[in-house]
This record gives C-alpha cells, sequence and structure tokens, in this order.
C-alpha cells in the first residue's frame, strides 16, 4: 500500500511535469514563424461569425419601438456583440454595435454615462460620434424619434393596507 506521502508526491510531480509540458508547448508554438498570422487570421474568422450571426451594424433592422421585449433582446445582443468586437481589437464594428444599443435604449445618457466610465476616452470619443447617425436611421426606419411613444396612463402608487404586508 502506498503512503500518504508517496501519493502526494507522485501526484506533484505530474503536476510539475504537466505544467513544465504546457509551458515547453507555448515557447514552441509561439516561436512559429507564422503564429501571428493564424491568430490575426483566427480572430478576423470568429468576428465575421459573430457579425454575420448579428448582421452588420450599418445594416441592422432595428426592432419595433412600441414592442419592450424585442427592444431589450435587441438591446442585450448589440451590446454583447460591441464588446466582443471591441475585445477582438475591431473598434469601429463595436462601436457601431454599441451605437445602436444606445439608440434604442430608453436611458441613454445614463448609458454613456457608465461607457465613459468603463470605456477607453477613444472608444467613448467614437460612441459619441456614432450615435446621431444611427439614431438619424432610427429615425428613417420608424418615421418617429428613438424615444419612445409616452403613455397617457402614468402608474399610479397605492397604499397598501396592512392585511395586504404579510
Amino acid at each position: 500500500m502506498l503512503s500518504k506521502t508517496s501519493l502526494g508526491i507522485a501526484a506533484a510531480s505530474a503536476g510539475i511535469c504537466f505544467v513544465g509540458y504546457c509551458i515547453y508547448f507555448d515557447r514552441k508554438r509561439r516561436s512559429a514563424p507564422d503564429f501571428k498570422e493564424k491568430l490575426m487570421e483566427r480572430r478576423k474568422k470568429a468576428a465575421k461569425k459573430i457579425a454575420s450571426r448579428g448582421g452588420s451594424a450599418s445594416t441592422t433592422k432595428f426592432p419595433d419601438p412600441n414592442n419592450p421585449e424585442a427592444c431589450q433582446a435587441y438591446f442585450m445582443q448589440e451590446i454583447q456583440l460591441g464588446e466582443i468586437l471591441l475585445a477582438n481589437g475591431q473598434m469601429e464594428e463595436g462601436v457601431d454595435h454599441l451605437a445602436n444599443a444606445v439608440a434604442v435604449c430608453g436611458q441613454g445618457q445614463h448609458l454613456m454615462q457608465v461607457f465613459a466610465q468603463t470605456l477607453p476616452p477613444e472608444v467613448v470619443q467614437l460612441l459619441a460620434l456614432r450615435i446621431p447617425i444611427v439614431k438619424q436611421r432610427l429615425h428613417e426606419q420608424f418615421g418617429l424619434n428613438n424615444k419612445k411613444p409616452e403613455t397617457t396612463q402614468r402608474p399610479v402608487i397605492q397604499e397598501l393596507a396592512e392585511d395586504d404586508v404579510e
């Protein structure tokens, strides 16, 4: 029977061998002459796949502003696509998708404040330049501003009786 010490030593040596192999393989991979070209090609293919799944930002059809569920789904999709494209270094495409999200967002100013705190300044500047163009496209597509029509009924705050509270 093997003791705990010998099992610990065997596990540690196996772990060290695995880490050593990973370091060796990574160094060999990075020193390959065409590593950077293959890496850039793979990133471009992934970005094209993402863009084809979500559509190009310039040909994107906006959801109906009267349908809040569609607007929310579109908003989340555009935010995700924008973040992925920015992470891959494709600033223009990422900014296009983020601008689409701001255009359909009901609280665009608040979202821009969040972006100003979380994104690099050059991305925020590109975004600020792109938003009016996207809003104009939204206006042309629906014949109205991106603001959702206000209803005449406002929410009513009602006081609860003690019987209603658990």
